[in-house]
C-alpha cells in the first residue's frame, strides 16, 4: 500500500479511531476547511499530499480551477446559422404571393399562360420531364393547371417558397423517380393527368398518349418503345388508349425483352398488346411490308 494511502484524515473514521486509541484527544489542532466533504488546509503540502507544517490537515487532493467550456470551431454565429437553416420553415405567405404572380385574372388557379410564365422563371420548358415530375409532386389533377391548394401544398412538400427554392429541388425530384416504385406511381398518375377532366374524358386519346409516353420515358427509354409508338401511328383506327392498356404497358416493357421473345400470349395482356406483338412478328418474318 502506498504511504499516501496509509494516512487518514483526522475526521475520517479510521483516523479518529487510531488517534483516540493511541494518543487520546489532541486539543488545539488547527481548524480545517472542507470542500465537498474533503478536509483541506491553507498550508502547502509536499509530495503525496504530505503536510508541510506539523499539525496541518492532510489533503486527499489539490483542487483544480474550473475549466472553461470548449467552444466549437466557428463560434456561436456559425452554429446559430446552421441551426436556422435546419429548422427553417417555408413561408405560406411567400408561397401565396408567388401563386398570385401567375394566377389567372378571372380564375383562382394558374392556367396555361401562367404555367408558361412559371416555367420561364424556373428556366425550364413546359414539355420537360422535370416539369411533369413537379406537377406530380404538386398533385395536379389537370394538365396546364395548378389550383391554389395544389400550388400551396406542393411548395410546402418541396420545402420551397421561392422560384430559386423550387429550382434547387430539381435534382432531388429527378433522383426520387429513379426509384422503381416512385416511377411506377408517376407513370400511373400521368394517365389521369393527361385526361380532359372538364369534358368527362375517360380514355386517353392516342395522340396524347404517344406524347406522354415519350415524355414519361424520356429519362430511360425501353427498347420496345419506339416500335410500339410506330405501331400506334400506323394504325390510325386506334383512337384511344384505355387505362388498363396504359398501366400494363409498363409491365410489358419489363417482361417481354428487346425482341419480344418473352411474350406469353396466354397471359391476360390487353388485346392491343397482342395485336402489337403479332404485327412485330409478321414484320420480322417479312410477311408484311414496312412501307
Amino acid at each position: 500500500m502506498s504511504p499516501c494511502c496509509e494516512k487518514q484524515g483526522p475526521h475520517s473514521p479510521a483516523g479518529s479511531l487510531g488517534r483516540d486509541s493511541a494518543q487520546g484527544s489532541q486539543p488545539n489542532h488547527p481548524a480545517s476547511l472542507y470542500i465537498a466533504g474533503v478536509p483541506v488546509s491553507d498550508s502547502k503540502d509536499t509530495g503525496c499530499g504530505e503536510p508541510s507544517t506539523p499539525g496541518s490537515e492532510w489533503r486527499m487532493f489539490t483542487p483544480y480551477p474550473k475549466l472553461p467550456p470548449i467552444r466549437k470551431q466557428g463560434g456561436a454565429a456559425t452554429e446559430g446559422k446552421r441551426m436556422s437553416l435546419v429548422s427553417r420553415e417555408v413561408s405560406e405567405s411567400k408561397i401565396l404571393s408567388m401563386f398570385e404572380l401567375y394566377k389567372d385574372a378571372e380564375e383562382d388557379c394558374i392556367l396555361a399562360d401562367g404555367i408558361e410564365r412559371f416555367c420561364m422563371d424556373l428556366e425550364v420548358k413546359p414539355e420537360e420531364f422535370v416539369v411533369l415530375v413537379l406537377a406530380w409532386k404538386f398533385g395536379a389533377q389537370t394538365m396546364c393547371e395548378f389550383t391554389r391548394a395544389e400550388f400551396l401544398q406542393g411548395c410546402k412538400a418541396l420545402r420551397a417558397d421561392s422560384i430559386k427554392g423550387i429550382q434547387s429541388r430539381f435534382p432531388e425530384l429527378l433522383a426520387d423517380v429513379r426509384d422503381r416504385q416512385a416511377f411506377k406511381d408517376l407513370y400511373r398518375w400521368t394517365y389521369t393527368f393527361g385526361l380532359d377532366s372538364a369534358s368527362g374524358q375517360r380514355t386517353l386519346p392516342t395522340d396524347m398518349a404517344i406524347t406522354l409516353w415519350k415524355l414519361v420515358f424520356s429519362q430511360g427509354e425501353p427498347p420496345v418503345l419506339q416500335r410500339w409508338l410506330e405501331f400506334l401511328e400506323k394504325h390510325t383506327n386506334v383512337r384511344g388508349i384505355p387505362k388498363d392498356t396504359w398501366e400494363l404497358f409498363l409491365n410489358f416493357t419489363e417482361q417481354v425483352g428487346d425482341d419480344l421473345s418473352s411474350y406469353d400470349d396466354t397471359e391476360a395482356w390487353p388485346s392491343l398488346l397482342d395485336d402489337f406483338v403479332e404485327f412485330e412478328n409478321d414484320r420480322h418474318n417479312q410477311n408484311v411490308t414496312t412501307d
